[in-house]
């Protein structure tokens, strides 16, 4: 029977609920509490049997299995977006280091900071496995990840974030906030028209749009912009002027990430934050920022930052500057279910970003689960073991064909 139940990555059904707030404990790294104080008995099999890639028809999906059957799983990008991150070696390298040891042991294997590996940087490799192990673990345990963390809140409130529309005028994207308005987002971010051909990153048009998104929106609805790093200083300046006279919530990425002098600027003089991260690929890399004076609010990308340990490492840093961090959210849905579980541990989360619209990004046919908002435009926290909205329906899908093996 407990193999039965261990196969599709659910815990065994005679896991007592001491031994299951035992091992709670030892995944969250409660204090005073060691693996010694748990009898070997008290937990399942942790010891890593098994790593390999599923191909679908929407993509890679890395799984990690222990000897109890457990399984966790997350999306495997072939290519992120940076120069040198190319996860086509992930299965290699994700044998090499995790076969035969135990999934208890996931923050070590990720981390950056051992000497030799942190002068390079952060792996390309770690965020899938750190995924895949929290998801493992949260699936071992019965409990979601966000509980594992540490769970400050049960729902975060959402805005609804816009396609790249291409357009002249505002009105395509004053009748997509209308629509998210009248689904219950209380937030809207802009992502604005595609820079043209000739690199003219049309600014003034970006603040037409805003004015355009306020007037229709009214002066209690919260907005965000997002400048995708493509203005100069004169522009970027320009255009957060604007936004302070719009009382806008957020200004994003004005600048590229690389111009910490130019962000530093800005947020001197500028009302409104100016959220930097997304374009940031190392924990290390974000106290810079802080101690420049070059941001007022920080993201990450999970996939960027060694996954939900990173996450939340760099929530932590934002919060002991007193500094509120927003999580990326636009993408499949486990990858956004790999960043709700930072959005609801940490105190300082801000929002979660959705789709506009909403199920844009749900490309893969054998998730039964999604991400949608409440009618109050919050998202509640899942209520499932693991990555939580995660259910998979492998008849569906998954075409899953032989397994993706470099």
């Amino acid at each position: 029977m407990e193999a039965n139940n261990t196969a599709h990555g659910m815990p065994p059904t005679n896991l007592s609920r001491r031994r299951l707030f035992q091992t709670a404990a030892l995944a969250a790294g409660a204090t005073g509490l060691t693996a010694a104080d748990a009898r070997p008995a008290d937990l399942p099999d942790l010891t890593i049997k098994e790593v390999k890639a599923y191909v679908t028809d929407s993509g890679r999906l890395a799984s990690i299995i222990t000897e109890s059957g457990i399984e966790g799983n997350c999306t495997l990008q072939t290519h992120v977006f940076h120069a040198d991150w190319d996860n086509r070696g992930w299965v290699d390298y994700a044998k090499r280091l995790l076969v035969g040891k135990n999934a208890l042991g996931h923050l070590q294997f990720t981390a950056p900071y051992m000497p030799v590996r942190r002068h390079y940087g952060q792996s390309p490799y770690a965020s899938a496995v750190d995924i895949c192990l929290w998801d493992l673990l949260g699936k071992a345990l019965g409990l979601p990840i966000y509980q594992l963390l540490g769970s400050q809140k049960n729902r975060i409130l959402a805005y609804a974030s816009s396609q790249h529309i291409e357009t002249r005028t505002p009105d395509p994207y004053v009748e997509v906030a209308l629509k998210m308005k009248a689904e219950g987002f209380r937030a809207f971010k802009l992502n604005p028209p595609p820079v043209a051909s000739d690199g003219d990153s049309h600014h003034r048009l970006d603040i037409e749009i805003c004015k355009a998104l306020r007037k229709a929106l009214g002066d209690d609805f919260i907005l965000i912009h997002h400048g995708v790093g493509n203005y100069t200083r004169y522009e970027a300046m320009e255009v957060g002027r604007a936004l302070d006279e719009l009382h806008f919530r957020g200004y994003e990425d004005p600048l590229p990430s690389t111009d910490i002098d130019g962000l530093s600027e800005l947020c001197h003089a500028l009302k409104v934050p100016v959220i930097v991260g997304e374009f940031v690929f190392s924990v290390y890399d974000f106290g810079e920022y802080i101690l420049r004076g070059a941001a007022g609010m920080l993201r990450f990308v999970v996939d960027n930052v060694g996954g939900i340990s990173g996450g939340m490492k760099i929530g932590t840093l934002a919060e002991c500057f007193g500094m509120e961090c927003s999580p990326h959210g636009v993408g499949n849905v486990l990858h956004q279910a790999a960043h709700l579980p930072c959005e609801l541990a940490m105190p300082n989360s801000a929002f979660i970003e959705v789709s506009a619209p909403q199920g844009a990004r749900d490309a893969q046919p054998y998730m039964l689960d999604h991400i949608r908002i409440a009618k109050d435009g919050y998202v509640d926290a899942p209520g499932k073991p693991g990555l939580g909205w995660l259910r998979y329906s492998f008849g569906l899908v998954i075409s899953m064909r032989s397994p993706f093996a470099a």
